[in-house]
Formats: C-alpha cells, sequence, structure tokens
C-alpha cells in the first residue's frame, strides 16, 4: 500500500533534494540604529538580486520595503517587511527590521526566527544607542552575525574607529574581510582581503557592474597587513589553515572563506564588510558574505520544545521537512481578506486548506492559503516546508508567539517576551455611534502589536491605550483614523508608573459568606517580598510561589490563589498603578469541605495581598530612559544644564569630530517635548535617540504629587 500524509514515505532521493535545497537557504533580518540605511541596503539587494527592476530611494518615499504610507511619509521603517531573493543558486528569506526604539517589538519578534543577521552601522557614527539595543537582541537569540560599515561616502566617514566602535561597545570579535579605498568624497571601492583585489563600482550603472583590478600600490602593504591579522584570526578555527599559516604554506580564498565560516557559525567571529548603499558600492559583495558565512537551517543547532501545559516533558524539533509539523507565528497583520499570520516552519510541512492545532490555546485552525511574501506583494504556494518563512490566512485565534503544530504530536516553542510599555494616552471616539466601531478597531491593533494595551479606567470610564513611547501612540493613531475609519480624540501622552515594595511583610485574607444553604469560604496566608534583577533594580516580572501544605489549602485551589494575587497586584496601594518586582509566596491558609471554592480562594488572595502590600511600605517607581545625545562643541554646555535640570544623569561624554556625544539617563516624564528643546538649543543641528533602561524610584516630593 503507497504510504500516505506529508511527513512519510519520503524516499532517499527526495530527501537529500530536501536537504540541498535547505543548504542553499538563507533566512536573515538587517538590523541597525535608525538612519544607518537598512532600508536602502535592502533596497540595492533587491535589484541586483533582480526581485525589483526600479531602485526604491527611502528619501523619495519610494522604497519597497517600506510600503505604509505611515513609513514613507516619516521616512523610517515602522513594521518588519519580509522578502524572498534569489543569490547565484542561494535562496535568501530577508527581513528589513526598524531602527527606531519604540518599535522595538517588531525587532524582537523578526529576529527571534531569523538563523543570521546583518547588522548595518553608519561609517561615520560608529555604533549608536539602538545599535547597542538591536546587537543585545541579536545575541539573546545567539545569531551569527555579519557586520556592513555603511555610508563610507558621508562626511566624517572613519571606518578605524567604527570598529573600535564594535570592539568596545559590542564586545564583537570583528574580522575585517574587506578595507575601504578612500572615504568621504574619495570613497572609490573596497579592497577584498581574501582575493587581494581592489573592485571599483561603476556609479552610472548603479552598481550593477564592477571591476576588480590589482590593488593601488599605496595601499598594498596595509591591505597585506591586515590580510596576514585576517588569516591569524580564522586559523583558530580551522586546523589545516592553522598549519599552513605556521609553516608558511601557501593559503588559498577556499580555505579562508571555511574557517571564517566555522568561526561565525559559532558566533565567535564577525565578518566585517565596508560600502554606501547610496552610492551602489559594496552590496553585491556583502551579499556573497551573506551564503558564505551565514548558516542554513541546517546548521542551527536543535531546537527545543515542550509538552503543552507540562514545561518539564521537553521535545527536540529538527530541521527536517519529513517531520511532524512545528511552527512558530511571529507576526500578525490585519488584511483585506482577513488576518495574515507570519509563521516560521521548523519541522516538517505546511499545505494549504490543512487542518492544524494551535497548541499555546489547544484550539484547531484552518490553513486556506499559503504566501510567499514580496512586502506587500504576495506570491501564493501549495506548501512550504521547513526552514521557510511564509505567511498564511485563516487562523482566527492564533496570536504572536503561539505555536503551530500537527493535532496528534502537539508541542509549544518558547514564547517571544516583549518589553513592558511606558506611556499612556486616553482616547475616545468623537461620536457615540463609532464607540463599538473603536473597540473593534482597538481589538485588532492588539492582535498586531503585542506591545499595545488598551484597558478602561474604572474611575472615569476613559479608554486608555498604552505603547513604548510618543511616536508610538501617534503612529497608532494614526492607524485608527486612516486604515480602520474611526475617528478620535486623545489626551495627552501619559508615564505609565509602576509600583513596589520594600520589605518582606505577611497578611492573612479570610473570605466567608455563611448563607442557608452553600456558602463560600477560603482563608490563606500570604508573603511578598521584593523581587530585584542582578543590578539591584526592581524587576519587571511577578513571581508566585506556594509552600502552603497540602491539608491546609488544597492543591486544586492553589492557581486560584495565585490569579487572586495577579488581579490585585494589577491595581496597587498608592496611586492605583500595578506592583511589580514582587514575590507572592502562599504560605499557609485553612479550607471549608463543603463551602471552599475557587472564587472563594481568589477573593481571600486579593483581601490578603492588599494588606501585605501596605505592610511592606510601598514605593512609587517611574521609566527611566538611556540617552544618547549628539551635540556641536559649542552647545555642550546648555544641553548638559538642560539634561541636569531634567532630574538627568551624565553617565558619559566624548568628543567625535567637532560633535559632543553624551551618554545620559532621565525619566521619561522629564523627555516629553525634548526633540523641540534640543533644536532650539542647538540650532537644529543637535540630535538624540532614547531607549528603556529600567524603573527606578521617584523622589519623595514628585512622589506625593503624583499620589495626592
Amino acid at each position: 500500500m503507497p504510504a500516505r500524509g506529508n511527513h512519510i514515505g519520503l524516499s532517499l532521493r527526495e530527501k537529500r533534494k530536501m536537504s540541498n535545497a535547505l543548504e542553499k537557504l538563507r533566512n536573515i533580518g538587517i538590523m541597525a540604529h535608525i538612519d544607518a540605511g537598512k532600508t536602502t541596503v535592502t533596497e540595492r539587494v533587491l535589484y541586483y538580486a533582480g526581485k525589483t527592476y526600479k531602485m526604491g530611494e527611502v528619501h523619495n518615499g519610494t522604497a519597497v520595503m517600506d510600503f505604509m504610507e505611515e513609513e514613507q511619509k516619516r521616512g523610517i521603517t515602522i513594521t518588519s517587511a519580509a522578502t524572498k531573493c534569489p543569490w547565484k543558486d542561494f535562496g535568501i528569506n530577508l527581513i528589513d527590521t526598524p531602527g527606531h526604539i519604540d518599535f522595538t517589538a517588531e525587532v524582537e519578534r523578526s529576529l527571534c526566527v531569523l538563523d543570521g543577521a546583518v547588522a548595518v552601522f553608519d561609517g561615520s557614527e560608529g555604533v549608536q544607542a539602538q545599535s547597542e539595543t538591536v546587537w543585545r537582541q541579536g545575541q539573546k537569540y545567539d545569531l551569527p552575525c555579519l557586520c556592513f560599515v555603511n555610508k563610507m561616502d558621508k562626511v566624517g566617514a572613519d571606518f578605524e574607529m567604527t570598529i573600535e566602535s564594535i570592539c568596545d561597545k559590542l564586545l564583537a570579535n570583528p574580522i575585517l574581510v574587506q578595507l575601504p579605498i578612500g572615504a568621504e568624497d574619495s570613497f572609490a571601492g573596497v579592497i577584498d582581503l581574501i582575493k587581494m583585489q581592489a573592485v571599483f563600482y561603476q556609479t552610472e550603472q548603479m552598481g550593477a557592474t564592477f571591476e576588480e583590478t590589482e590593488i593601488p600600490a599605496e595601499l598594498q602593504q596595509n591591505a597585506r597587513q591586515h590580510r596576514n591579522q585576517m588569516i591569524e584570526l580564522a586559523a583558530e578555527y580551522d586546523a589545516e589553515l592553522m598549519d599552513n599559516y605556521v609553516h608558511d604554506k601557501p593559503i588559498d580564498a577556499e580555505m579562508i572563506d571555511r574557517a571564517i565560516r566555522k568561526g561565525t557559525l559559532s558566533n565567535k567571529l564577525h565578518p566585517v564588510f565596508v560600502g554606501s548603499a547610496l552610492k551602489y558600492i559594496g552590496v553585491q559583495r556583502l551579499l556573497d558574505g551573506v551564503v558564505a558565512y551565514l548558516p542554513s537551517p541546517l546548521d542551527k543547532s536543535v531546537l527545543t520544545g515542550h509538552k503543552p501545559n507540562d514545561k518539564k516533558k521537553k521535545i527536540s524539533i529538527k530541521c527536517d521537512q519529513s517531520g511532524s509539523l512545528v511552527a512558530l507565528a511571529f507576526k500578525i497583520t490585519s488584511d483585506v481578506h482577513g488576518d495574515l499570520s507570519f509563521l516560521r516552519i521548523y519541522q516538517g510541512r505546511l499545505k494549504t486548506s490543512s487542518r492544524v492545532l494551535n497548541a499555546n490555546r489547544n484550539r484547531r485552525e484552518n490553513i486556506t492559503r499559503i504566501f510567499e511574501m514580496h512586502a506587500k506583494e504576495r506570491k501564493s504556494l501549495d506548501s512550504a516546508g521547513a526552514g521557510d518563512i511564509v505567511a498564511v490566512v485563516g487562523l482566527k485565534q492564533t496570536l504572536t508567539g503561539d505555536t503551530i503544530c500537527d493535532p496528534k504530536k502537539p508541542v509549544c516553542l518558547p514564547s517571544i517576551t516583549f518589553p513592558q510599555t511606558v506611556m499612556n494616552m486616553s482616547i475616545e471616539p468623537k461620536t457615540a455611534a463609532e464607540k463599538v466601531k473603536l473597540a473593534d478597531a482597538l481589538a485588532g491593533l492588539r492582535r498586531e502589536d503585542p506591545t499595545f494595551e488598551c484597558k478602561t479606567d474604572t474611575e472615569t470610564g476613559q479608554t486608555i491605550i498604552s505603547g513604548m513611547g510618543e511616536l508610538h501612540l501617534e503612529v497608532l493613531q494614526h492607524k485608527l483614523v486612516r486604515d480602520k475609519g474611526v475617528d478620535v480624540r486623545v489626551g495627552k501622552p501619559r508615564v505609565a508608573y509602576r509600583e513596589a515594595i520594600t520589605k518582606t511583610a505577611q497578611a492573612e485574607g479570610k473570605f466567608v459568606r455563611q448563607t442557608g444553604g452553600h456558602g463560600q469560604y477560603g482563608h490563606v496566608v500570604l508573603q511578598v517580598e521584593p523581587l530585584l534583577t542582578e543590578d539591584g533594580h526592581w524587576s519587571s516580572d511577578v513571581a508566585f510561589d506556594s509552600t502552603a501544605p497540602g491539608d491546609a489549602v488544597p492543591r486544586e485551589y492553589v492557581p486560584n490563589v495565585e490569579r487572586g494575587s495577579r488581579d490585585a497586584l494589577g491595581s496597587g496601594a498608592l496611586a492605583g498603578y500595578p506592583v511589580v518586582g514582587i514575590k507572592v509566596t502562599l504560605l499557609d491558609g485553612s479550607f471549608h469541605s463543603v463551602d471552599s471554592s475557587g472564587l472563594a480562594f481568589e477573593q481571600a488572595a486579593a483581601k490578603a495581598l492588599e494588606k501585605a502590600i501596605e505592610a511592606a511600605e510601598p514605593v512609587l517607581l517611574e521609566p527611566m530612559m538611556r540617552l544618547q545625545v549628539v551635540v556641536p562643541l559649542a552647545n555642550f554646555g546648555a544641553v548638559q544644564g538642560n539634561l541636569l535640570a531634567k532630574r538627568g544623569l551624565i553617565t558619559n561624554c566624548r568628543v567625535h569630530g567637532n560633535m559632543q556625544v553624551i551618554d545620559a539617563k532621565a525619566p521619561l516624564v522629564e523627555t516629553f517635548g525634548y526633540s523641540s528643546e534640543i533644536r532650539s538649543v542647538t540650532a537644529g543641528r543637535g540630535t538624540f535617540t532614547m531607549e528603556p533602561l529600567n524603573y527606578e524610584k521617584v523622589p519623595e516630593q514628585i512622589a506625593r504629587q503624583i499620589i495626592f
């Protein structure tokens, strides 16, 4: 009888064919600080790969990957866009991620499903604030990474400074495979240290043609020195190369490439390429580096999942198209035909018109259509296999971070964690008729954006939306008006404060309702204590534990105690803000064999927690931001004074060219409108970037004003 199903009966020949196809697949992301040139690099990649026939430009609003109206208007990337393009005989799934900190969730959920990344740096600025953030995000997922020093034609371009900052700030191990020929206006091409050639690009042909020549005589000695350094670094990862290097035997390009690939795959080497995407220099060689050094899906370590509802039972997931289906939903977008869910398939094959399981929600779902995406365009597929990144239509209950799998073999992958929101804003429809429309639109945004939250203020009845910053909330507001068709009024942005405790305390709570018939009885004793991070700040998490004996609080009621505790933490004790950085432990309690219920224990836990927090000396916390301010030297004093007046703390200062770079931290509430202030103080020449740092205690006098 012939084999049936989508994961059995494959011949050895078919398996080899699939393996060869996977070896020639690269899933990569392009990440960087805002304005470092990520999207321009991506546009050049699409052009040279033959995916587009006209070069898109960010400054003209014609970039293919920045297809949202908001992105084209602002000239920044807001949402990660995916495409697949060919290079030589390889296939590259490419995701262009945002650089602005307000859209960090887009970076997080993209990097977690990729196999490698290209970090783009501004050659005149080196490593900037957001460069550090995205690099940390990449390292969190152990992503092998190439570095591309872009904008070498820009005034102030300094290749050596950029490499130093990559070493010092990112603690990376860059290995130079190229050197620039010239800088600023004189930047003309690159030196390939592996082939020892000079490469000059024809800008009038948009870099599509280039000339490989001998290295100019005046640059040969420097090139030889850097080539020796490159070989010395690479030799640590290949025994044959080390032997040839030590004994002065011939060393060919293939040997060097093999060694660099080994070092890159182990995330211990970071090959450095150089160019100017705007001037069409160096992008093709970068693509060669992607296929030569970054991993295929087969090169990544085996992923570990777990049984649904039992994290202790581990399940290994291999990149094998003949296995049972396992995929992760990493992005949801609204579409005229329904939600479009982006999936990374880790194991097995996915087919159209198939039935799958959402393991996180234990819901059966239908896959009606599968698409290969090219920004906003799509190509219909009949099926997709392990290693692929695709978009599907048909998933109704699935959210970002959910696992889609074979219903017969349920498995959950580690979910994606996102930072807490730091800013709130009230929002209301302009007419009563639009109230229901607003609720539906907010639910849609919540499905799309995991860092967007909305709730109703019980005291004022207002709808409060929360996000990662002023720009994030502004973009969400525009989405409501333009995309969802809801006319809204908004309040001023407000800081999302938190509350925490400073000492350990215990309290008991009882919920007793005795009536003629079946009553309610729940009794718990809870302990609360501060939950701190390694650096001594309050954690953004909440922990729960139980040490109560089973004859005091039956095991079946412990989840109710946890639920009641977590619900009570949402309203705080000082000013109604959520409590964070706290560990709650159930110590003891009692129950009634007839009257006890889950609801009674929830109510008892809420009462106990309220008393315990009051006894644990609660304090108000505010979000602190990490700032990097770049200003002319002449304006340093005024900017420094302005930062100190904002309760800011300057952590580092350094001179870069004729500009002063200031690293500082300041409370979020003090940074509202800072972009206007810094433009005013520096006559429009100063810039700044910021990102969430941590939560710290609000000074007493300011806390009193907020609370009362």
